[in-house]
C-alpha cells in the first residue's frame, strides 16, 4: 500500500468530512497551494491555498442542515492523478424544514494525497433555494 491516499480515498474523506459537518480536517486533504474553483457559483468562485479553503469550510458550523452524500461514482482517468466524482448532497433544512437535492460533479487532481486542483460544478442555486 501506498504512503500516500488514492485519490478515490481523499474525495470520500472530503464528502465524509462535508456531510458530517466537521470542517476542522477538511482543509488537511488539500495541498497547501490548492486552487479550487466553482464555475457555477453566483458568482464564480475561486478558492487560493489552505487558508481560504479553512474559512470557506468554516461556513459549515453555522449552516441549519443535515445532509448526506449519495449516488457517489468516481470515475477514475488515464491521468492516475486525476478523478470526475459525480454525486448529490440529499438533506433538509434544520429549520425551515426543506428537503434539497444537490447535484455536483467534482473534476479533481490529487498529488501525494493532497487534493491539489480541484472544479466543482455544483447546483448553487438549489443550494441557495433551500437554505431561503
Amino acid at each position: 500500500m501506498s504512503e500516500f491516499a488514492t485519490p478515490r480515498t481523499v474525495f470520500q474523506r472530503l464528502i465524509d468530512g462535508v456531510t458530517a459537518r466537521r470542517p476542522e480536517g477538511l482543509p488537511q486533504l488539500y495541498a497547501e497551494d490548492a486552487v479550487v474553483v466553482h464555475p457555477f457559483a453566483h458568482p464564480a468562485s475561486r478558492l487560493e491555498g489552505r487558508e481560504a479553503l479553512r474559512e470557506h469550510f468554516a461556513q459549515l458550523e453555522t449552516l441549519p442542515v443535515e445532509m448526506k452524500a449519495r449516488n457517489v461514482v468516481v470515475h477514475e482517468t488515464a491521468d492516475p492523478e486525476v478523478i470526475v466524482a459525480e454525486f448529490e448532497y440529499a438533506g433538509r433544512n434544520t429549520e425551515t424544514g426543506r428537503d434539497f437535492v444537490v447535484p455536483n460533479v467534482f473534476v479533481m487532481r490529487i498529488r501525494d494525497g493532497h487534493i491539489v486542483e480541484s472544479r466543482d460544478y455544483a447546483h448553487h442555486r438549489a443550494f441557495e433555494e433551500a437554505m431561503a
